[in-house]
């Protein structure tokens, strides 16, 4: 025992997990207490199980399973029964080439519970390790998501079925196997505050992602047999011609889940293996969100909604896709919005429904554009106007005279920041002298994943990593925090977002500027001088509060 104990310490060493001295501290308390040295290394906080046994699978030649990095299969779940896991703890994981199925076990060399495997799966079985606590811990989870999936109905006369088939297509997604797991995975997705579903079919089988605080999950695989079927489920959810799939569609639905009734955008596109599907779940609590629930740091907060609140006056946001503009916009517009005065928007598209604001889809098809939506407002005495997004010369012109004309408009721009978002209206056509006169604010955003509260830990960070993310050398934090990641964040380490802001308002200096046709970096560098805090700043302002990570505020600006 002695010597099979030394053994596994000398493996560790050579991977790395431990080191001499460390080997020799637990040796000594091994002799001592006559504990496996294996169990001490872990005491002592030298190494982990799942560290200690991935070593062990790598030496006798079967794979480790580490559930944070691979998620269970629902429908290799769905063949072993849940008493079976629970008595030889074990989990199904998924299948390999040779349609093996793969199971995680606490103890794989048990060949009682290999021959019970294989005769109730009627599946050869691929014995994988993995610690009893990690089983145990995702078990239950994991059984949750198998009840929505009946293997025996999965695999039973689909094998053939093609988009082609639309009568028997029809049928199956009316079947109650397809039904289920497609409602597990909108149930799953709310639950998980997923703002949108992925499904993509692969050369060998379907994936599901959710994209969670901004960044994709992978929720499972299913077989590629089951692809037509769960892809017309969803078209035919969103009232899409299940008969087309050569050309994008987008439809709509909506659902009632937990008592919440939730809007969903769903959009296909054709790709060499099939057509993908994104449904987008539109929150309707996101657009009750106070200016101060975004995470604007006070200075930041009293210079943009300074600027908001005046009568009239050209307000920007900016950023990429997907970093909140429209949900700041929508905040400002919550502020405003109060009986005596007269908002108009006009959006594409209307995906959240604002009480007391008159709001219009956009079509280009009927002629109705930005601009075309614009010139008609004009004619409706507003106050308040919302554009969603200047994309073109006439929408950005229509949009600047408005401003200088007594009323006060918000729109959106794609650029990377505050500063290139007057040389971007000038290079579409605007003249200089017009964004100086009409521009009273522009607000560049990211949105950056806050740490989880319940599993945040603290650290000394190294010297070269502050400086690397753009700390001064004389105002280095001392601690900061990053993630660890628990059940309640998914294991990520973060939960919820909040944005990262530069607000810079337009002095006469910068008015100046733009007229002299000054680049972006000359705007932004007396924006600083000014009092604009950048968006790097910013972040690292909130990494400093505890609020982020260094790494997620690199992620997010470059």
């Amino acid at each position: 025992m002695a010597e099979a104990g030394q053994r596994l310490g000398q493996l560790l060493m050579k991977a790395g997990v431990i080191t001499d001295g460390q080997l020799n501290d637990a040796i000594e308390v091994h002799k001592a207490t006559g504990s496996p040295l294996g169990r001490v290394l872990v005491e002592l906080g030298y190494a982990t199980q799942g560290a200690i046994l991935a070593v062990m699978a790598q030496q006798i030649g079967i794979p480790y399973i580490d559930f944070s990095e691979r998620k269970p299969d629902p429908t290799a779940i769905a063949v072993v029964p849940k008493d079976l896991a629970v008595r030889y703890v074990l989990m199904p994981v998924g299948f390999d080439e040779q349609n093996r199925l793969i199971v995680a076990m606490a103890d794989p060399q048990n060949v009682l519970a290999l021959d019970d495997l294989r005769i109730i799966t009627g599946f050869e079985i691929r014995p994988a390790i993995s610690t009893k606590d990690d089983i145990l811990a995702y078990l239950e989870d994991a059984y949750k998501v198998a009840e929505h999936v009946d293997a025996d109905d999965w695999m039973a006369g689909t094998d053939e079925l093609s988009s082609d088939d639309l009568g028997a297509l029809s049928e199956v997604t009316s079947d109650a196997p397809i039904v289920k797991l497609v409602n597990f995975m909108i149930t799953k997705a709310v639950a998980d505050r997923a703002s949108d579903i992925h499904v993509e079919p692969q050369e060998r089988d379907l994936r599901v992602r959710y994209r969670i605080d901004g960044v994709l999950h992978e929720l499972m695989r299913s077989p590629k047999s089951t692809q037509a079927a769960i892809l017309s489920r969803f078209k035919i959810m969103a009232d899409m011609d299940i008969a087309e799939t050569r050309k994008p569609q987008d439809g709509h639905c909506a659902l009632t889940i937990a008592g919440h009734k939730l809007d969903f955008r769903v959009s296909t596109l054709p790709t060499v293996y099939g057509e993908r599907v994104v449904l987008r779940i539109l929150r309707k609590d996101s657009i009750l969100l106070k200016l101060s629930d975004l995470g604007f740091l006070p200075n930041s907060l009293e210079r943009f909604e300074g600027s908001f609140r005046k009568p009239y006056g050209a307000i920007l946001v900016t950023g990429p896709t997907g970093s909140g503009k429209s949900t700041s916009l929508y905040a400002a517009i919550n502020v405003l919005n109060e009986p005596h005065r007269h908002i108009i928007t006009a959006e594409d598209p209307v995906e959240y429904r604002l009480p007391g604001v008159n709001q219009i889809q956009t079509n280009p098809r009927a002629g109705l554009t930005f601009a075309a939506a614009l010139r008609s407002f004009l004619r409706c005495s507003p106050d308040v106007i919302l554009v969603g997004e200047i994309r073109d010369y006439e929408t950005a012109q229509i949009a600047i005279e408005s401003a200088l004309t007594g009323h006060l408009v918000l729109s959106t721009l794609h650029t990377n920041d505050a500063p290139s978002a007057v040389t971007r209206l000038v290079e579409m056509g605007v003249e200089p002298f017009l964004v100086s006169s009409a521009v009273d604010c522009i607000l560049g955003q990211r949105l950056a994943r806050r740490l989880c509260s319940d599993c945040k830990e603290e650290y000394s960070p190294p010297k070269a990593l502050l400086l690397d993310a753009g700390y001064t050398e004389d105002d280095l934090p001392e601690r900061l925090f990053r993630p660890k990641g628990c059940k309640k964040c998914g294991g990520t380490g973060y939960r919820g977002r909040m944005g990262v802001h530069e607000v810079l308002l337009m002095s006469e200096e910068i008015s100046h500027l733009a007229v002299a046709g000054a680049t972006a970096e000359e705007i932004k560098k007396v924006a600083i001088e000014q009092g604009m805090m950048t968006l790097r700043l910013d972040g690292l302002e909130k990494v400093r509060m505890g609020q982020t990570s260094v790494e997620e505020v690199t992620r997010v600006i470059v």
